[in-house]
């Protein structure tokens, strides 16, 4: 199965083509960019596809990160993935952003602990075990103060490795940090997650996943306390 993961939920505008028959990273393409991510996702992918010689009917599914993250982003990367695979009649699936961000380190052996910047002292984190050959997940994604984190963690019997843009927030002398080549989103990860899943689903399934309100639910929410 070829598949094209797209993710723009942070910085990093990053898509990816991988080959689940060969193990195989096609290409690559990442972007760190203050430009809106609709301005440069599908040149990313369509760059892809002419660096392989590829065209949109050699994709056969496309996995997006659909959070936690940047809410524009989000609603960027999953509107533009649910448009193309409903053209392109094949199935999607949403990836959370941090666990593709866990999968980008999958060769260490030991827990991973993706952390990406919410808003003031809070994070989006969930912690995650690799052994190698797959991740599991060990807790949920879920936003959390900093200081909650480290507490957290210092309790895990095994090393911890922070991958993501809030890593150096977080960074002691008790965990490791991943390689600046993994530690931000590249869409690898997620093309290996979706890899891993027997369950894809269909463009109208797909939705972000923010993990907090967006600011019309906490408008909406405010008024009804009034």
């Amino acid at each position: 199965m070829r598949i094209l993961g797209i993710d723009t939920s942070g910085k990093v505008a990053a898509a990816a083509l991988y080959d689940s028959v060969l193990s195989c990273v096609l290409a690559q393409q990442v972007l760190y960019t203050k430009r809106t991510h609709s301005q440069v996702i599908m040149p990313l992918v369509e760059r892809i596809l002419s660096d392989t010689g590829m065209t949109w009917q050699d994709i056969d599914g496309i996995a997006v990160a659909n959070g936690p993250g940047s809410y524009t982003g989000l609603r960027i990367g999953v509107a533009a993935v649910k448009a193309m695979t409903f053209a392109l009649d094949i199935p999607c699936i949403g990836i959370s952003t941090l666990e593709g961000l866990a999968w980008q380190s999958l060769t260490w052996q030991g827990y991973l602990c993706p952390v990406m910047a919410a808003r003031q002292t809070l994070l989006y984190t969930g912690l995650y075990k690799s052994d190698g050959k797959t991740i599991t997940c060990v807790w949920d994604d879920q936003i959390c103060e900093i200081s909650a984190l480290l507490e957290r963690l210092a309790t895990l019997d095994q090393p911890v490795v922070l991958t993501g843009d809030a890593a150096g927030l977080v960074e002691s002398d008790a965990f490791c940090t991943a390689s600046p080549a993994v530690r931000l989103q590249n869409g690898i990860g997620l093309c290996l997650a979706a890899a891993s899943r027997e369950c894809w689903s269909r463009p109208e399934s797909l939705m972000p996943e923010y993990l907090q309100l967006v600011k019309a639910e906490k408008d909406l929410r405010d008024r009804k306390k009034a």
